[in-house]
């Protein structure tokens, strides 16, 4: 009879992972968005999607892709945000969303970023792409450059706001959930600008000047207390568009909407997205900030080199699994043989999980040792004989 119980005991508990597991399916929200996706930004892992490799044109979530291209050369130190960008005419003739240059008018790069981040400013984006490249031209040719060193294989810019409503002109969700996370991660300072909700600036023109409001396109910044941008877009052509992130208890995650029918549903769509990835995501990390030990060269200058770790292991899981149950593997050679340059593979860290690899981390040399020559043997040979 025991037996019996423990049986029906175990089927019953069979039977409630299966229950919890198609629920769990089931659990993703309807939206009326055609393109969705969502993010994890750390990991890059996918939460969920929905065609996200249909080609649609952007409108002005086009901008993600100049404000990565602003800030990676702010990183170079090419360009500086107290630098003076000039309106030109080209610049100022943009329609749809601007904030007002005049032609010849003068504003920090600063101030311009959060034209562009904040209203959504065309005028404000052509303004700084003709600053940085000579002209718009030329910064969509280092659009396009970039988006094909980050493999954004179904995307094509031909110009940097997003106005346009060419059909050379068109990206997906997956593609903009990588732009969008490559700028995040490695420029989060972009936050500063995307978070603010209203902002004055001031216009100084040969007419004189004049307070303008920097209005923020991105209503979830007031509908969504953990939202932290990034870039709304819409026009006939592509309907309403958003790129949202939002950070909750040390998660970070990236819903895209495309093709939303109005402006209320992209909001609407991208907050029940963000708040299903907030209800399936864990984040697992380990820091690896512990030693290691010291790995034997042979026929080097030194006799050892001391390791280190590449970075951090984070994981993504959404289907609730025990992460304590996560179990990490170090594998390093007997020896390794000069010459070894810093930074150099030299072994991995492997993480495993209900016995299935889920990642790793790359272990490498802290410094360089170079190949020994006769000198060096000589030297050693000393040494030898004086200890």
């Amino acid at each position: 009879m025991k037996k019996l119980v423990r049986t029906a005991v175990c089927c019953v508990f069979s039977i409630c992972l299966i229950l919890s597991h198609v629920l769990y399916v089931q659990a993703v929200p309807e939206v009326s968005a055609p393109s969705y996706i969502v993010v994890e930004a750390s990991t890059g892992q996918i939460v969920c999607e929905k065609d996200a490799d249909v080609r649609r044109s952007p409108a002005s979530i086009t901008k993600i892709m100049t404000l990565l291209l602003i800030f990676d050369h702010l990183d170079t130190g090419r360009i500086h945000l107290e630098d003076d960008v000039i309106t030109s005419a080209h610049a100022k003739s943009m329609g749809g969303s601007q904030v007002f240059l005049e032609e010849g008018e003068v504003q920090s790069l600063d101030t311009m970023i959060k034209c562009i981040a904040v209203a959504s400013g065309n005028d404000a984006c052509v303004a700084v792409a003709e600053y940085i490249a000579g002209s718009e031209e030329e910064f969509v040719e280092l659009m396009n450059r970039k988006a094909e060193e980050l493999r954004m294989d179904n995307t094509h810019f031909t110009d940097c706001c997003g106005l346009t409503d060419s059909d050379e002109h068109y990206t997906t969700a997956r593609d903009v959930a990588v732009m969008s996370r490559e700028l995040v991660t490695k420029h989060p300072e972009v936050y500063d600008y995307t978070k603010i909700w209203m902002e004055d600036i001031t216009h100084v023109t040969r007419q004189g000047s004049t307070t303008f409001t920097l209005s923020s396109t991105n209503k979830l910044l007031k509908q969504y207390e953990w939202a932290t941008g990034l870039k709304t877009g819409s026009t006939s052509k592509a309907k309403y568009c958003l790129s949202a992130t939002a950070s909750k208890d040390g998660i970070d995650l990236i819903a895209v909407v495309m093709g939303a029918p109005d402006n209320k549903v992209r909001f609407q769509d991208a907050m029940a997205l963000l708040n299903f990835g907030y209800s399936v995501s864990n984040v697992y990390v380990d820091e690896n900030k512990e030693a290691l030990p010291a790995l034997t060269v042979k026929g080097g200058v030194e006799d050892e080199v001391n390791l280190s770790f590449a970075g951090e292991f984070r994981y993504l899981d959404t289907k609730g699994s025990n992460l304590s149950q996560i179990e990490e593997t170090i594998t390093l050679p007997e020896m390794v043989e000069a010459p070894v340059t810093e930074g150099q593979a030299v072994g991995e860290a492997v993480y495993k999980l209900d016995g299935q690899r889920i990642g790793g981390v790359s272990i490498v040399a802290a410094k360089t040792v170079e190949k020994a020559g006769y000198r060096d043997y000589v030297v050693k040979l000393i040494h030898m004989f004086l200890l």
